[in-house]
Parts: structure tokens; C-alpha cells; sequence
């Protein structure tokens, strides 16, 4: 895919595995570099389990299609343009039923012919495994390098690995590995537990020779932010340091 010049940097948010959390830490990666000022968007890239626009509230609007491209829609409060399958089906529980070069071509319309505005940030929420749409990304994407996802369990690690080794094979750079529900505070006394297991992605990311950024709780407010669309007004500190370590390797 050819470079498009209203884009500075590119990144993909993956996991080999499913439910870490991967498209919520996505999202939250999304708004807070919002709000330190940046122009960001945010590609849904898993065609077949689109949840982005859930997360936003913008479920039901739809993207305007003009003779130069599709316009991306908007999220209410930073302005953060967002493409998403789910913004082009008729009803959001339509499923998406694709072979992968399909969904390869899903992604490449979304690069091509999407109308992105100037962007400091392309954000980018791969589906889980190592399959067509994750390759095409990687091979064909002008990536500033990924973003991995894993949560505590040692069967979750194993599977991320494979994803881990396989940017690496591609030649692009790990960015580093986000823990995600690596614990959980209880409400009544404070005390921290981990349902998991101990957090481990400390361990692991020195064990393969990349940046940690950090650890994120399991927190029943933000299940409850994203099923009602307003994932940009919640806020966690413990972002705030990822962000913190992830623009220093990209600086």
C-alpha cells in the first residue's frame, strides 16, 4: 500500500489471543493521545468482530461516501475519525461473513479510500491470531511498528508469543506489550487481587528483549463506559504511563 502523506505514524494494536482486551486497549490508547493533543484515528481492522463504534457511541451513524472517498465518522467528544465495517452494514448485528481475501481487501479500501484527515496517529485494532488481515497489515502497511496485548494466564502468553514472533519475522518493530487485567481492586477494602495469576508481562517482554509498558486492572467501570459509547470520557493513571513509555520509543 502506497504511503498517504495525511499520515505520520501507523500502529497496530494485536494479540495471537482473544479476550485480552485487545480493542478496549485500542481505544484507550486512541484517546489519550486525544487528549494530550494529537490528531488521531482509529481503523477497525477486525472485520469480523468489529467493536470500536460500540465503544464510541457511533454505532448508528453512518459514514458519508462522496466521489473522492468515505468520510470517517467522528467521535463525540475529541473528534477522533473512526472507519469501522460496522459503520457500513445495515445493522450492527449483521455478521460479516468473508473469505480472508476479502477481508485483506476490506483493509486495503480502508487504507485507499478512506478520506483521512492530517494525522499524527493512525491507530490501528487488528483481529486476534496470525491469519490474512494481520499478515496483510504488516506486509503492506507503512507500520511505525505493534502494539501487543496479553493478559496474565501463561496459555494467553503462549499464544501471544506466536503474534510477537511473527512481527518480528515480518521485520516490524514491537513497540512493546501492554498486561492487560492483570489485577482487580477490591471496592470495600482495597485489596489488590489477582484473579489471573501474578502479572508476568514484566518477566516475558525481558525474556524476548522488548519495552514493558505496563500493567492495566481489570475495572468493572470500563466495561460499563464502553457498552454505553463513552469510552472517551473514562480515564485509568495507569494509561497515562504507557502512553508516557510508548512515546518515548517512538521518539
Amino acid at each position: 500500500m502506497e504511503l498517504n502523506p495525511n499520515i505520520n505514524r501507523t500502529m497496530a494494536v494485536m494479540s495471537g489471543k482473544g479476550g485480552v482486551g485487545k480493542s478496549s486497549v485500542s481505544a484507550l490508547l486512541t484517546v489519550e493521545l486525544a487528549r494530550r493533543g494529537y490528531k488521531v484515528g482509529i481503523m477497525d481492522a477486525d472485520i469480523t468482530g468489529p467493536s470500536i463504534p460500540t465503544m464510541f457511541g457511533i454505532v448508528h451513524i453512518r459514514p458519508q461516501i462522496t466521489d473522492s472517498g468515505i468520510v470517517p465518522v467522528e467521535t463525540p467528544k475529541y473528534r477522533i475519525p473512526v472507519i469501522s465495517i460496522n459503520l457500513l452494514l445495515e445493522s450492527p448485528d449483521q455478521p460479516v461473513i468473508w473469505r480472508g481475501p476479502l477481508l485483506s481487501k476490506a483493509i486495503q479500501d480502508f487504507w485507499d479510500e478512506v478520506l483521512w484527515s492530517e494525522l499524527d496517529f493512525l491507530v490501528l485494532d487488528m483481529p486476534p491470531g496470525t491469519g490474512d488481515v494481520p499478515l496483510t497489515v504488516l506486509q503492506s502497511m507503512p507500520l511505525e511498528g505493534a502494539v501487543i496485548v496479553s493478559s496474565p494466564q501463561d496459555l494467553a502468553f503462549l499464544i501471544v508469543k506466536k503474534a510477537i514472533n511473527m512481527v518480528q519475522q515480518l521485520q516490524k518493530p514491537v513497540l512493546g506489550l501492554v498486561e492487560n487485567m492483570s489485577f482487580i481492586t477490591c471496592p470495600k477494602c482495597q485489596e489488590i487481587i489477582y484473579p489471573f495469576g501474578k502479572p508476568k508481562g514484566k518477566d516475558i517482554s525481558t525474556q524476548l528483549q522488548i519495552p514493558f509498558l505496563g500493567e492495566l486492572p481489570i475495572d468493572p467501570a470500563l466495561s460499563e463506559y464502553c457498552d454505553t459509547g463513552r469510552i472517551e470520557e473514562y480515564e485509568n493513571p495507569k494509561m497515562k504511563g504507557i502512553i508516557d513509555k510508548l512515546l518515548v520509543g517512538l521518539s
